[in-house]
């Protein structure tokens, strides 16, 4: 049964990896979807032929992030294009691993502005819209790390802090509006990057798990699109992990 039918979603990061599942799987539910890219324009285009398929409207844009302005047209743009919006997923991000006392300033910032900053910016470009209504979902991507750091990880750990923290502030600030703003805590997923992780630490990770196996982009899409759902009408400000038990 579709849940979303006659919504309109926009993603975050949405043309690789876990982004992509979750456009995907909005599309299935019979959402249409928007998403940001930054650069593979074949990758994006690809995403935009799959939604296609699925029988739903698709729309790519580049976009940085990190650039408060380009966030309030990126929202106008949907809202132009296709006269709302209801579901915002905030689902970019960067890392750069280094032990702390190797860490440069340069990458301290470079993840704090993408994985930080950019989920306020799109918050904040769509808060206004949501407010109106009386109605929006937002969903941030975050990770288990938000919540337990992450060796060589500073600055990713704490900007996915950050992004709880953020979370429950702004489930407050729009609670009284219906609005819906909740957390999901990957642990290890199958993406590109986890490939090419050397075999060591990737058994490593499994270990971690009680379920003794990675997840896949297509576990954390599935959650994404039930908070995004009436399903989740009563579920605001809550970190759900998708883990594996990783965490435990």
């Amino acid at each position: 049964m579709a849940r979303l039918k006659g919504k309109i979603a926009l993603v975050t990061g949405g043309s690789r990896g876990i982004g992509r599942a979750i456009a995907l799987d909005l599309a299935i539910n019979e959402a249409d979807v928007a998403f940001t890219y930054r650069q593979n324009e074949v990758e994006a285009q690809s995403v935009v032929e799959q939604v296609t398929k699925i029988g739903r409207r698709c729309l790519a844009i580049r976009a940085e992030v990190t650039d408060f302005e380009k966030a309030g047209q990126v929202v106008e743009q949907v809202q132009a294009t296709w006269g709302g919006l209801d579901i915002l997923v905030n689902n970019a991000g960067i890392h750069h691993n280094e032990a702390i006392w190797a860490m440069n300033e340069t990458q301290w910032d470079a993840v704090l502005e993408v994985n930080l900053k950019g989920v306020f910016n799109y918050i904040r470009a769509a808060a206004s819209i949501f407010r109106a209504q009386k109605s929006g979902k937002i969903i941030n991507i975050a990770s288990i790390h938000g919540l337990r750091g992450r060796q060589e990880g500073a600055n990713y750990s704490a900007a996915k802090a950050g992004v709880i923290g953020l979370t429950k502030s702004v489930a407050r600030d729009l609670g009284p509006y219906q609005v819906n703003v909740n957390v999901v805590a990957p642990g290890i997923i199958e993406t590109d990057l986890v490939r090419a992780i050397p075999p060591e630490l990737r058994e490593r990770f499994i270990a971690e798990t009680v379920l003794g196996r990675i997840g896949q982009v297509e576990d954390v899409a599935y959650l994404v699109t039930f908070l995004a759902s009436d399903q989740a009408r009563h579920i605001t400000g809550e970190v759900i992990k998708v883990d594996g038990g990783q965490y435990i």
